[in-house]
């Protein structure tokens, strides 16, 4: 089976242990930047732009990594808004991730969804809560609800 948007096929049992990644709420004026994922097994549903961090790669270089890949723009990385998991169905859990998100703002680059994003755009948090969205995204509008 492949791990949401990594590519990386774990073993059928699931993985050998959780997997450190962040998310990245990129906010301009009163919107979120969220990616629909292409690939594994959420493929079509939207969440902020994020991913697994890399060896030897910080949790700030990650995220702004990230963002890069999806969808185009540089991005100023800013406080941490978040900390949770996404663990997926079955025993063991068919994916298990630890995450911190972050808040970001745009520094440079043109809006273009790439890498295992088919979809990147700017929405109202309203608009976000009626599209199909990762399980951990209505924690995480609740959240910015106070930021915006």
């Amino acid at each position: 089976m492949t791990e949401p948007g990594s590519g990386i096929v774990s073993p059928p049992d699931g993985p050998e242990k959780p997997v450190a990644g962040v998310g990245v709420a990129v906010i301009d004026n009163g919107r979120v930047l969220v990616v629909q994922k292409r690939s594994g097994p959420l493929t079509g549903m939207w969440a902020l732009p994020g991913g697994k961090i890399e060896l030897g790669e910080t949790r700030v270089a990650a995220a702004g990594r990230e963002v890069k890949e999806e969808t185009g723009l540089d991005v100023e990385i800013g406080d941490v808004i978040w900390i949770g998991e996404s663990i997926g169905p079955g025993t063991p859990p068919q994916w298990h991730f630890t995450l911190v998100d972050y808040e970001a703002r745009v520094i440079g680059g043109d809006l273009q969804a790439g890498d295992d994003a088919s979809d990147a755009r700017w929405v109202t948090l309203d608009e976000l809560l009626e599209l199909p969205i990762f399980p951990t995204m209505t924690e995480i509008v609740s959240t910015l609800r106070s930021r915006l």
